[in-house]
Protein backbone atom coordinates (compact mmCIF):
# COMPACT_ATOMS: atom_id res chain seq x y z
CA UNK A 1 0.00 0.00 0.00
CA UNK A 2 0.93 3.29 -0.87
CA UNK A 3 1.73 6.42 1.78
CA UNK A 4 -0.87 8.32 -0.48
CA UNK A 5 -3.18 5.33 -1.56
CA UNK A 6 -5.80 3.05 0.44
CA UNK A 7 -5.86 -1.01 -0.40
CA UNK A 8 -8.78 -0.06 -2.67
CA UNK A 9 -7.02 2.48 -4.64
CA UNK A 10 -8.69 5.70 -3.18
CA UNK A 11 -6.80 8.17 -1.58
CA UNK A 12 -7.84 8.74 2.15
CA UNK A 13 -9.40 11.55 3.06
CA UNK A 14 -6.58 13.61 4.85
CA UNK A 15 -4.78 13.34 1.69
CA UNK A 16 -7.49 14.56 -0.62
CA UNK A 17 -8.07 17.66 2.11
CA UNK A 18 -4.31 18.44 2.01
CA UNK A 19 -4.23 18.17 -2.14
CA UNK A 20 -7.59 20.37 -2.15
CA UNK A 21 -5.58 22.82 0.25
CA UNK A 22 -2.83 22.79 -1.73
CA UNK A 23 -4.75 23.20 -5.11
CA UNK A 24 -6.50 26.28 -4.01
CA UNK A 25 -2.96 27.94 -2.50
CA UNK A 26 -2.04 27.26 -6.18
CA UNK A 27 -4.61 29.30 -7.52
CA UNK A 28 -4.89 32.00 -4.82
CA UNK A 29 -1.15 32.51 -6.11
CA UNK A 30 -1.74 32.31 -9.74
CA UNK A 31 -4.70 35.36 -9.21
CA UNK A 32 -2.23 37.78 -7.34
CA UNK A 33 0.48 37.08 -10.40
CA UNK A 34 -2.63 37.94 -12.77
CA UNK A 35 -3.34 40.70 -10.57
CA UNK A 36 0.47 41.81 -10.50
CA UNK A 37 0.80 41.52 -13.74
CA UNK A 38 -2.53 42.68 -15.08
CA UNK A 39 -2.16 45.91 -13.24
CA UNK A 40 1.20 46.85 -13.80
CA UNK A 41 1.81 45.46 -17.67
CA UNK A 42 -1.87 44.09 -19.25
CA UNK A 43 -3.43 47.86 -18.54
CA UNK A 44 -0.98 50.22 -18.41
CA UNK A 45 -0.72 48.94 -22.22
CA UNK A 46 -4.42 48.83 -23.10
CA UNK A 47 -4.36 52.66 -21.55
CA UNK A 48 -1.69 53.33 -24.27
CA UNK A 49 -3.54 52.05 -26.91
CA UNK A 50 -6.97 53.41 -25.97
CA UNK A 51 -5.61 57.50 -25.87
CA UNK A 52 -3.78 56.75 -28.82
CA UNK A 53 -6.91 56.73 -30.86
CA UNK A 54 -9.35 57.93 -28.50
CA UNK A 55 -9.81 61.28 -26.63
CA UNK A 56 -12.47 63.02 -24.36
CA UNK A 57 -14.56 64.12 -27.35
CA UNK A 58 -14.37 60.28 -28.65
CA UNK A 59 -12.63 58.55 -31.97
CA UNK A 60 -10.51 61.27 -33.32
CA UNK A 61 -9.25 59.73 -37.19
CA UNK A 62 -8.38 63.64 -38.28
CA UNK A 63 -6.05 64.20 -34.76
CA UNK A 64 -4.00 60.63 -35.55
CA UNK A 65 -3.95 61.39 -39.68
CA UNK A 66 -2.65 64.86 -38.29
CA UNK A 67 -0.33 63.94 -35.82
CA UNK A 68 1.33 61.04 -37.77
CA UNK A 69 1.52 63.33 -40.95
CA UNK A 70 3.64 66.30 -39.51
CA UNK A 71 7.01 66.74 -41.45
CA UNK A 72 8.50 66.39 -37.76
CA UNK A 73 7.18 63.26 -37.27
CA UNK A 74 7.70 61.56 -40.60
CA UNK A 75 11.33 62.98 -40.63
CA UNK A 76 11.63 61.27 -36.78
CA UNK A 77 10.07 58.09 -38.16
CA UNK A 78 12.82 57.79 -41.08
CA UNK A 79 16.06 58.74 -39.05
CA UNK A 80 14.47 56.03 -36.34
CA UNK A 81 14.57 53.42 -38.98
CA UNK A 82 17.33 53.79 -40.43
CA UNK A 83 19.88 54.96 -37.79
CA UNK A 84 18.34 51.93 -35.81
CA UNK A 85 19.13 49.51 -39.21
CA UNK A 86 22.54 51.14 -39.59
CA UNK A 87 23.41 50.47 -35.61
CA UNK A 88 22.31 46.86 -35.77
CA UNK A 89 24.24 46.33 -38.84
CA UNK A 90 27.41 47.74 -36.83
CA UNK A 91 26.38 45.61 -34.09
CA UNK A 92 25.77 42.68 -35.84
CA UNK A 93 29.16 42.27 -37.92
CA UNK A 94 31.36 43.34 -34.57
CA UNK A 95 29.43 40.81 -32.16
CA UNK A 96 29.46 38.33 -34.37
CA UNK A 97 33.08 38.87 -35.31
CA UNK A 98 33.47 38.68 -31.52
CA UNK A 99 31.96 35.34 -31.41
CA UNK A 100 33.88 33.38 -33.25
CA UNK A 101 37.22 35.00 -32.20
CA UNK A 102 36.25 33.47 -28.61
CA UNK A 103 34.02 30.21 -29.57
CA UNK A 104 36.12 29.21 -32.77
CA UNK A 105 39.26 30.27 -31.66
CA UNK A 106 42.25 29.19 -29.05
CA UNK A 107 42.80 33.36 -28.08
CA UNK A 108 43.94 33.38 -24.59
CA UNK A 109 42.59 35.38 -21.89
CA UNK A 110 39.58 35.34 -22.96
CA UNK A 111 37.76 35.13 -20.27
CA UNK A 112 38.83 38.64 -19.37
CA UNK A 113 38.17 39.57 -22.93
CA UNK A 114 34.82 38.74 -22.57
CA UNK A 115 34.21 40.61 -19.62
CA UNK A 116 35.70 43.64 -21.37
CA UNK A 117 33.50 42.94 -24.30
CA UNK A 118 30.79 42.90 -22.71
CA UNK A 119 31.06 45.82 -20.19
CA UNK A 120 29.94 48.84 -22.40
CA UNK A 121 26.42 46.85 -22.47
CA UNK A 122 26.21 47.08 -18.34
CA UNK A 123 27.35 50.72 -18.13
CA UNK A 124 24.19 52.89 -18.70
CA UNK A 125 23.88 54.75 -21.89
CA UNK A 126 23.77 57.94 -20.83
CA UNK A 127 27.58 57.25 -19.30
CA UNK A 128 28.85 55.86 -22.31
CA UNK A 129 27.30 58.62 -24.41
CA UNK A 130 28.94 61.44 -22.14
CA UNK A 131 32.14 59.93 -21.82
CA UNK A 132 32.28 59.36 -25.82
CA UNK A 133 31.62 63.19 -25.93
CA UNK A 134 34.52 63.99 -24.02
CA UNK A 135 36.92 61.52 -25.36
CA UNK A 136 37.58 64.39 -27.58
CA UNK A 137 38.80 66.81 -25.06
CA UNK A 138 42.06 68.10 -23.86
CA UNK A 139 41.41 65.96 -20.51
CA UNK A 140 41.74 63.09 -22.39
CA UNK A 141 45.62 61.84 -22.96
CA UNK A 142 44.87 59.32 -25.64
CA UNK A 143 43.21 61.91 -28.09
CA UNK A 144 46.01 64.77 -26.98
CA UNK A 145 48.65 61.95 -27.72
CA UNK A 146 47.20 61.81 -31.20
CA UNK A 147 46.13 65.39 -31.68
CA UNK A 148 42.45 64.24 -32.19
CA UNK A 149 41.06 66.66 -29.27
CA UNK A 150 38.15 69.13 -30.33
CA UNK A 151 39.92 72.57 -30.55
CA UNK A 152 37.90 75.58 -29.51
CA UNK A 153 34.72 76.41 -31.88
CA UNK A 154 34.84 73.05 -33.22
CA UNK A 155 31.72 71.12 -34.01
CA UNK A 156 31.84 67.79 -31.90
CA UNK A 157 31.70 64.94 -34.48
CA UNK A 158 29.83 62.52 -32.77
CA UNK A 159 26.48 65.43 -32.89
CA UNK A 160 25.71 63.52 -35.59
CA UNK A 161 23.50 60.95 -37.37
CA UNK A 162 26.85 59.17 -38.00
CA UNK A 163 27.77 59.47 -34.03
CA UNK A 164 24.79 57.80 -32.89
CA UNK A 165 24.73 54.76 -35.65
CA UNK A 166 28.49 54.11 -33.86
CA UNK A 167 27.50 54.52 -30.33
CA UNK A 168 24.96 52.52 -30.69
CA UNK A 169 26.65 50.29 -32.49
CA UNK A 170 29.01 49.66 -30.42
CA UNK A 171 26.60 49.64 -27.06
CA UNK A 172 24.98 46.58 -28.57
CA UNK A 173 27.26 44.52 -30.48
CA UNK A 174 27.50 42.26 -26.93
CA UNK A 175 23.88 41.80 -27.42
CA UNK A 176 24.69 40.07 -31.12
CA UNK A 177 27.77 38.44 -29.14
CA UNK A 178 26.23 36.49 -26.74
CA UNK A 179 23.58 35.02 -28.98
CA UNK A 180 26.02 33.99 -31.19
CA UNK A 181 27.93 32.41 -28.67
CA UNK A 182 25.49 30.68 -27.36
CA UNK A 183 24.33 29.10 -30.58
CA UNK A 184 28.15 28.22 -31.60
CA UNK A 185 28.49 26.16 -28.42
CA UNK A 186 25.90 24.00 -29.91
CA UNK A 187 27.80 23.53 -33.19
CA UNK A 188 28.92 19.68 -33.62
CA UNK A 189 32.93 19.89 -33.70
CA UNK A 190 32.65 16.82 -35.84
CA UNK A 191 31.56 18.75 -38.70
CA UNK A 192 33.68 21.65 -38.67
CA UNK A 193 36.51 18.41 -38.26
CA UNK A 194 35.31 16.87 -41.46
CA UNK A 195 35.71 20.16 -43.75
CA UNK A 196 38.82 20.09 -42.36
CA UNK A 197 39.66 16.92 -43.34
CA UNK A 198 39.17 17.39 -46.84
CA UNK A 199 41.40 20.46 -47.24
CA UNK A 200 39.02 23.35 -45.93
CA UNK A 201 41.09 25.91 -44.30
CA UNK A 202 39.88 27.86 -41.09
CA UNK A 203 38.70 31.13 -42.88
CA UNK A 204 36.41 28.40 -45.32
CA UNK A 205 35.03 26.37 -43.11
CA UNK A 206 33.56 29.27 -41.04
CA UNK A 207 31.99 30.56 -44.08
CA UNK A 208 30.70 27.29 -45.30
CA UNK A 209 29.98 25.00 -42.07
CA UNK A 210 29.66 27.84 -39.24
CA UNK A 211 28.30 30.57 -40.07
CA UNK A 212 25.09 28.48 -41.83
CA UNK A 213 24.63 26.72 -38.52
CA UNK A 214 24.35 30.02 -36.25
CA UNK A 215 22.83 32.56 -38.99
CA UNK A 216 19.71 31.95 -36.39
CA UNK A 217 21.82 33.07 -33.51
CA UNK A 218 23.20 35.96 -35.38
CA UNK A 219 19.49 37.02 -36.77
CA UNK A 220 18.67 36.59 -32.99
CA UNK A 221 20.88 39.10 -31.66
CA UNK A 222 20.13 41.56 -34.90
CA UNK A 223 17.07 41.73 -33.54
CA UNK A 224 18.08 42.60 -29.84
CA UNK A 225 20.20 45.11 -31.38
CA UNK A 226 17.51 46.62 -33.44
CA UNK A 227 15.16 46.77 -30.19
CA UNK A 228 17.79 48.24 -28.34
CA UNK A 229 18.68 50.80 -30.49
CA UNK A 230 15.68 51.93 -31.60
CA UNK A 231 14.71 52.30 -27.82
CA UNK A 232 17.81 53.65 -26.71
CA UNK A 233 16.95 57.19 -24.83
CA UNK A 234 20.58 57.68 -23.64
CA UNK A 235 22.55 57.93 -26.52
CA UNK A 236 19.93 59.61 -28.73
CA UNK A 237 19.46 62.12 -26.04
CA UNK A 238 22.91 62.93 -25.39
CA UNK A 239 23.68 63.07 -29.21
CA UNK A 240 20.78 63.51 -31.17
CA UNK A 241 19.37 66.74 -29.43
CA UNK A 242 22.40 68.83 -29.37
CA UNK A 243 23.17 67.69 -33.22
CA UNK A 244 19.19 68.34 -33.96
CA UNK A 245 18.90 64.57 -35.47
CA UNK A 246 15.03 64.42 -34.22
CA UNK A 247 14.00 60.93 -33.40
CA UNK A 248 10.49 59.53 -32.21
CA UNK A 249 12.09 58.64 -28.88
CA UNK A 250 13.68 62.37 -28.54
CA UNK A 251 10.07 63.18 -29.74
CA UNK A 252 8.28 62.26 -27.74
CA UNK A 253 10.72 63.45 -24.74
CA UNK A 254 10.77 67.05 -26.22
CA UNK A 255 7.01 67.04 -27.00
CA UNK A 256 6.40 65.92 -23.60
CA UNK A 257 8.32 68.59 -21.51
CA UNK A 258 7.25 71.12 -23.60
CA UNK A 259 3.45 70.83 -23.50
CA UNK A 260 3.07 68.41 -20.33
CA UNK A 261 -0.21 65.75 -19.92
CA UNK A 262 -2.43 67.83 -22.09
CA UNK A 263 -0.09 66.32 -25.29
CA UNK A 264 -0.67 62.79 -23.80
CA UNK A 265 -2.55 61.27 -26.81
CA UNK A 266 -0.93 62.61 -29.09
CA UNK A 267 2.06 60.87 -27.12
CA UNK A 268 0.48 57.61 -27.07
CA UNK A 269 0.27 57.42 -30.71
CA UNK A 270 3.47 58.14 -31.21
CA UNK A 271 4.78 56.11 -28.19
CA UNK A 272 2.43 53.46 -30.09
CA UNK A 273 4.26 53.73 -33.45
CA UNK A 274 7.36 53.41 -32.05
CA UNK A 275 6.12 50.31 -30.79
CA UNK A 276 4.90 49.04 -33.78
CA UNK A 277 8.80 49.35 -35.11
CA UNK A 278 9.54 47.67 -32.43
CA UNK A 279 7.60 44.63 -32.61
CA UNK A 280 7.52 44.90 -37.26
CA UNK A 281 11.79 44.82 -36.36
CA UNK A 282 11.35 41.39 -33.80
CA UNK A 283 8.50 39.62 -36.15
CA UNK A 284 11.48 40.02 -39.42
CA UNK A 285 13.81 38.87 -37.65
CA UNK A 286 11.82 36.10 -36.19
CA UNK A 287 10.65 34.99 -39.07
CA UNK A 288 14.32 34.99 -40.57
CA UNK A 289 15.89 32.94 -37.71
CA UNK A 290 13.11 30.54 -38.23
CA UNK A 291 13.86 30.14 -42.22
CA UNK A 292 17.69 29.86 -41.37
CA UNK A 293 17.54 27.96 -38.37
CA UNK A 294 19.56 24.62 -39.21
CA UNK A 295 19.57 21.26 -36.64
CA UNK A 296 22.16 18.84 -36.45
CA UNK A 297 22.98 15.55 -34.42
CA UNK A 298 26.54 15.38 -33.48
CA UNK A 299 28.91 16.52 -30.66
CA UNK A 300 27.96 19.99 -28.57
CA UNK A 301 31.81 20.61 -28.20
CA UNK A 302 32.72 23.64 -30.47
CA UNK A 303 35.69 23.64 -32.73
CA UNK A 304 38.77 25.55 -31.75
CA UNK A 305 40.65 26.30 -34.64
CA UNK A 306 44.62 27.43 -33.40
CA UNK A 307 45.25 30.72 -34.46
CA UNK A 308 49.41 29.82 -34.90
CA UNK A 309 51.42 32.98 -36.68
CA UNK A 310 47.92 34.98 -36.27
CA UNK A 311 48.08 34.58 -32.48
CA UNK A 312 49.76 37.93 -32.09
CA UNK A 313 48.20 40.46 -34.94
CA UNK A 314 44.46 39.37 -33.24
CA UNK A 315 45.38 39.43 -29.81
CA UNK A 316 46.66 43.22 -31.26
CA UNK A 317 43.40 43.42 -33.15
CA UNK A 318 41.10 41.96 -30.17
CA UNK A 319 42.51 44.31 -27.60
CA UNK A 320 42.72 47.33 -29.46
CA UNK A 321 39.12 47.23 -30.05
CA UNK A 322 38.61 47.05 -26.70
CA UNK A 323 40.95 50.28 -26.44
CA UNK A 324 39.14 51.82 -28.75
CA UNK A 325 35.62 51.21 -27.48
CA UNK A 326 36.10 50.86 -23.67
CA UNK A 327 39.09 52.51 -22.31
CA UNK A 328 39.23 55.91 -24.94
CA UNK A 329 35.81 57.09 -23.56
CA UNK A 330 36.00 55.77 -20.05
CA UNK A 331 39.70 57.72 -19.68
CA UNK A 332 37.99 60.54 -20.57
CA UNK A 333 35.17 60.40 -18.16
CA UNK A 334 37.60 59.74 -16.10
CA UNK A 335 40.13 62.68 -17.10
CA UNK A 336 36.64 64.99 -17.14
CA UNK A 337 35.92 64.28 -13.61
CA UNK A 338 39.61 64.84 -11.85
CA UNK A 339 39.79 68.80 -13.32
CA UNK A 340 37.63 71.54 -12.64
CA UNK A 341 36.89 73.31 -15.24
CA UNK A 342 36.04 71.04 -18.78
CA UNK A 343 38.39 70.76 -21.32
CA UNK A 344 41.50 71.26 -19.03
CA UNK A 345 44.03 68.91 -19.68
CA UNK A 346 44.80 66.45 -16.47
CA UNK A 347 47.87 67.35 -14.74
CA UNK A 348 49.20 67.27 -11.28
CA UNK A 349 48.54 71.21 -10.89
CA UNK A 350 44.55 71.02 -12.07
CA UNK A 351 43.79 67.11 -10.27
CA UNK A 352 40.46 67.80 -7.86
CA UNK A 353 38.44 65.10 -6.40
CA UNK A 354 36.36 68.02 -5.62
CA UNK A 355 33.91 66.83 -8.30
CA UNK A 356 33.59 63.44 -6.62
CA UNK A 357 33.40 64.64 -3.45
CA UNK A 358 30.14 67.11 -4.68
CA UNK A 359 29.12 64.11 -5.99
CA UNK A 360 28.85 62.10 -3.11
CA UNK A 361 28.33 64.68 0.10
CA UNK A 362 27.93 68.38 -0.97
CA UNK A 363 25.12 68.34 -3.92
CA UNK A 364 21.49 67.90 -2.61
CA UNK A 365 20.10 66.96 -5.24
CA UNK A 366 22.11 64.03 -6.49
CA UNK A 367 22.27 62.75 -3.04
CA UNK A 368 18.07 63.15 -3.00
CA UNK A 369 18.41 61.05 -6.45
CA UNK A 370 20.98 58.10 -5.24
CA UNK A 371 19.31 57.74 -2.37
CA UNK A 372 15.95 57.48 -4.17
CA UNK A 373 17.44 55.13 -6.80
CA UNK A 374 18.58 52.83 -4.37
CA UNK A 375 15.11 52.15 -1.99
CA UNK A 376 14.02 52.33 -4.80
CA UNK A 377 15.72 49.67 -6.78
CA UNK A 378 16.26 47.25 -3.27
CA UNK A 379 12.41 47.60 -3.36
CA UNK A 380 11.77 46.57 -7.15
CA UNK A 381 14.51 43.78 -6.13
CA UNK A 382 12.66 42.88 -2.93
CA UNK A 383 9.40 42.39 -4.88
CA UNK A 384 10.33 40.99 -8.42
CA UNK A 385 12.69 38.27 -7.23
CA UNK A 386 9.78 36.23 -4.91
CA UNK A 387 7.65 36.89 -7.69
CA UNK A 388 9.85 36.03 -10.49
CA UNK A 389 10.52 32.45 -8.48
CA UNK A 390 6.50 31.54 -8.03
CA UNK A 391 5.55 32.56 -11.89
CA UNK A 392 9.18 30.41 -12.79
CA UNK A 393 7.08 27.91 -10.88
CA UNK A 394 3.83 27.42 -12.72
CA UNK A 395 5.87 27.76 -16.10
CA UNK A 396 8.69 25.25 -15.69
CA UNK A 397 6.61 22.73 -13.66
CA UNK A 398 2.87 23.29 -13.41
CA UNK A 399 2.67 24.76 -17.30
CA UNK A 400 -0.33 26.59 -17.03
CA UNK A 401 -1.93 28.58 -19.84
CA UNK A 402 -2.42 31.84 -16.91
CA UNK A 403 1.44 31.51 -16.37
CA UNK A 404 2.09 31.55 -19.85
CA UNK A 405 -0.09 34.44 -20.73
CA UNK A 406 1.43 36.36 -17.86
CA UNK A 407 5.01 35.71 -18.42
CA UNK A 408 4.41 36.73 -22.73
CA UNK A 409 2.64 40.00 -20.96
CA UNK A 410 5.72 40.45 -18.89
CA UNK A 411 7.84 40.02 -22.10
CA UNK A 412 6.38 42.21 -24.37
CA UNK A 413 6.53 45.29 -21.32
CA UNK A 414 10.33 44.41 -21.15
CA UNK A 415 11.11 44.39 -24.95
CA UNK A 416 9.07 47.75 -25.92
CA UNK A 417 11.19 51.06 -25.31
CA UNK A 418 11.34 51.70 -21.84
CA UNK A 419 9.98 55.53 -22.75
CA UNK A 420 6.74 53.73 -24.07
CA UNK A 421 5.95 52.79 -20.59
CA UNK A 422 6.88 55.32 -19.20
CA UNK A 423 3.96 57.05 -21.70
CA UNK A 424 2.26 54.42 -20.57
CA UNK A 425 2.53 55.08 -16.46
CA UNK A 426 1.63 58.74 -16.93
CA UNK A 427 -1.49 58.33 -19.07
CA UNK A 428 -2.80 54.76 -16.13
CA UNK A 429 -1.76 56.64 -12.89
CA UNK A 430 -2.40 59.93 -14.01
CA UNK A 431 -6.06 60.11 -12.84
CA UNK A 432 -7.21 59.41 -8.77
CA UNK A 433 -6.96 55.93 -8.44
CA UNK A 434 -10.09 54.73 -7.30
CA UNK A 435 -10.82 54.25 -3.32
CA UNK A 436 -8.04 55.93 -2.56
CA UNK A 437 -8.35 59.81 -4.58
CA UNK A 438 -5.02 60.01 -5.30
CA UNK A 439 -2.92 60.21 -8.50
CA UNK A 440 0.70 58.36 -8.41
CA UNK A 441 1.75 60.77 -11.06
CA UNK A 442 5.18 63.14 -9.91
CA UNK A 443 5.78 60.48 -7.22
CA UNK A 444 8.12 57.92 -6.48
CA UNK A 445 5.47 55.33 -6.92
CA UNK A 446 5.11 55.57 -10.17
CA UNK A 447 8.68 55.07 -10.93
CA UNK A 448 8.63 52.14 -9.05
CA UNK A 449 5.73 50.83 -10.93
CA UNK A 450 7.19 51.10 -14.09
CA UNK A 451 10.72 49.68 -12.90
CA UNK A 452 8.16 46.44 -11.35
CA UNK A 453 6.56 46.40 -15.27
CA UNK A 454 9.74 46.73 -16.90
CA UNK A 455 11.83 44.31 -14.90
CA UNK A 456 10.19 41.15 -14.06
CA UNK A 457 10.89 39.22 -17.21
CA UNK A 458 14.56 40.43 -16.92
CA UNK A 459 14.13 38.99 -13.46
CA UNK A 460 12.69 35.96 -14.67
CA UNK A 461 15.78 34.59 -17.13
CA UNK A 462 17.79 33.38 -14.31
CA UNK A 463 15.27 31.61 -12.27
CA UNK A 464 14.34 30.07 -15.40
CA UNK A 465 17.41 28.67 -15.77
CA UNK A 466 17.79 27.77 -12.16
CA UNK A 467 14.50 25.82 -12.07
CA UNK A 468 15.51 23.97 -15.26
CA UNK A 469 18.12 22.39 -12.66
CA UNK A 470 15.78 21.07 -10.13
CA UNK A 471 14.72 17.70 -9.83
CA UNK A 472 10.59 17.89 -9.60
CA UNK A 473 10.77 14.78 -7.57
CA UNK A 474 10.99 17.13 -4.46
CA UNK A 475 8.39 19.23 -4.57
CA UNK A 476 5.87 16.61 -5.51
CA UNK A 477 6.95 14.72 -2.65
CA UNK A 478 6.50 17.40 -0.45
CA UNK A 479 3.35 18.00 -1.93
CA UNK A 480 2.26 14.61 -1.02
CA UNK A 481 2.97 15.26 2.27
CA UNK A 482 0.50 17.99 2.50
CA UNK A 483 3.22 21.00 1.97
CA UNK A 484 1.48 23.72 0.69
CA UNK A 485 2.84 25.66 -2.04
CA UNK A 486 4.05 28.61 -0.08
CA UNK A 487 6.20 26.39 2.06
CA UNK A 488 7.18 24.08 -0.71
CA UNK A 489 8.50 27.52 -1.75
CA UNK A 490 10.08 28.39 1.15
CA UNK A 491 11.20 25.34 2.14
CA UNK A 492 12.29 23.66 -1.31
CA UNK A 493 12.55 25.72 -3.80
CA UNK A 494 14.53 28.71 -2.77
CA UNK A 495 17.09 26.73 -1.32
CA UNK A 496 18.44 25.26 -4.27
CA UNK A 497 16.89 28.00 -6.33
CA UNK A 498 19.27 30.49 -4.31
CA UNK A 499 22.37 31.70 -7.04
CA UNK A 500 20.03 31.72 -9.69
CA UNK A 501 17.81 34.06 -7.44
CA UNK A 502 20.86 35.87 -6.58
CA UNK A 503 21.98 36.48 -10.28
CA UNK A 504 18.28 37.73 -11.04
CA UNK A 505 18.56 40.22 -8.22
CA UNK A 506 21.90 41.46 -9.40
CA UNK A 507 20.71 41.95 -12.93
CA UNK A 508 17.43 43.73 -11.70
CA UNK A 509 19.51 45.76 -9.69
CA UNK A 510 22.47 46.95 -12.00
CA UNK A 511 19.79 47.74 -14.32
CA UNK A 512 17.37 49.54 -12.59
CA UNK A 513 19.65 51.55 -10.28
CA UNK A 514 21.36 53.70 -13.07
CA UNK A 515 17.61 53.52 -15.58
CA UNK A 516 16.89 56.38 -17.23
CA UNK A 517 15.16 54.68 -20.22
CA UNK A 518 11.31 54.61 -18.08
CA UNK A 519 12.14 56.79 -15.64
CA UNK A 520 13.32 60.24 -17.64
CA UNK A 521 9.31 60.52 -18.38
CA UNK A 522 8.48 60.22 -14.86
CA UNK A 523 10.93 62.06 -12.56
CA UNK A 524 9.49 65.25 -11.23
CA UNK A 525 10.88 67.86 -8.77
CA UNK A 526 9.62 65.52 -5.88
CA UNK A 527 11.15 62.16 -7.39
CA UNK A 528 14.45 62.67 -9.13
CA UNK A 529 16.88 59.17 -9.81
CA UNK A 530 20.07 59.13 -10.40
CA UNK A 531 19.89 57.90 -14.53
CA UNK A 532 18.40 60.89 -15.83
CA UNK A 533 20.49 62.73 -13.47
CA UNK A 534 23.74 63.02 -15.98
CA UNK A 535 21.48 64.79 -18.53
CA UNK A 536 19.87 67.14 -16.48
CA UNK A 537 23.67 68.03 -15.68
CA UNK A 538 25.30 67.87 -19.04
CA UNK A 539 22.30 70.30 -19.86
CA UNK A 540 23.01 72.96 -17.32
CA UNK A 541 26.42 73.21 -18.25
CA UNK A 542 28.14 71.00 -15.39
CA UNK A 543 30.10 68.82 -16.95
CA UNK A 544 33.15 67.86 -14.87
CA UNK A 545 30.01 66.65 -12.20
CA UNK A 546 27.76 64.65 -14.52
CA UNK A 547 31.46 62.86 -15.31
CA UNK A 548 32.37 62.36 -11.80
CA UNK A 549 28.77 61.08 -11.18
CA UNK A 550 29.19 58.78 -14.57
CA UNK A 551 32.56 57.20 -12.86
CA UNK A 552 30.21 56.50 -10.14
CA UNK A 553 27.76 54.70 -11.84
CA UNK A 554 30.67 52.68 -13.60
CA UNK A 555 32.37 51.84 -10.34
CA UNK A 556 28.87 50.59 -8.91
CA UNK A 557 28.37 48.14 -11.82
CA UNK A 558 31.91 46.71 -12.30
CA UNK A 559 31.42 46.15 -8.11
CA UNK A 560 28.46 44.26 -9.22
CA UNK A 561 29.38 42.26 -11.43
CA UNK A 562 32.96 41.10 -10.19
CA UNK A 563 30.67 40.03 -7.15
CA UNK A 564 28.27 38.09 -9.30
CA UNK A 565 31.27 35.43 -10.38
CA UNK A 566 31.72 34.65 -6.74
CA UNK A 567 29.02 32.18 -7.36
CA UNK A 568 28.97 31.90 -11.31
CA UNK A 569 30.00 28.59 -11.46
CA UNK A 570 27.09 27.58 -9.70
CA UNK A 571 24.59 28.79 -12.48
CA UNK A 572 23.47 27.70 -15.77
CA UNK A 573 25.58 28.52 -18.51
CA UNK A 574 24.97 32.31 -20.07
CA UNK A 575 23.06 33.33 -17.20
CA UNK A 576 25.49 36.21 -16.13
CA UNK A 577 26.51 37.80 -19.47
CA UNK A 578 30.13 38.96 -18.58
CA UNK A 579 30.63 35.30 -17.75
CA UNK A 580 32.75 33.37 -20.11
Amino acid sequence: MSLSTTATGERPAWTLSFLSGAFTQERALVLALALFVGLLSILPLGRLVHAAFITDTGLDLARVAEVLGGRRVFEATINTIWISLAATALATVTGTLAALLVGASNMRACTAWVFGFVLPLMIPPQVMALAWIQAFSPANPIMSFLGLSLQPGMRHPLYSAAGIVLLLGIYNAPLVFLSVRANLRRVPSDLVEAARTVGASPFHATLGVILPLVRSGIFAGAALAFVSSIGNFGIQAMLGIPARVPTLITLIYRRLNAYGPSALNDMALLALLLALLTIGGMAIAGMLSRMSDQRVDGTSKPFKFPLGRFRFPVSVLAWGYLLFALALPLSALAGSALVRGYGQALSLDTLTFENFANALFHHEGIRKAFFTSLWLTALTVAVLVPTSVALGYFLSWRRDATARLLYLSSQLAYALPGIIIGVAMILFFLKPLPLLGTSLYGTVWVILAAYLSNFLALAMQPVLGGFAQIERSLDDAAQVVGAGIFRRLKDIILPVLAPAAAASAILVFMTAINEIQTSVLLVSSRAQTIGPMIIFLEEAGSSTLAAAVGCLMVLVILALMLISLTFARRLPQGVLPWHD
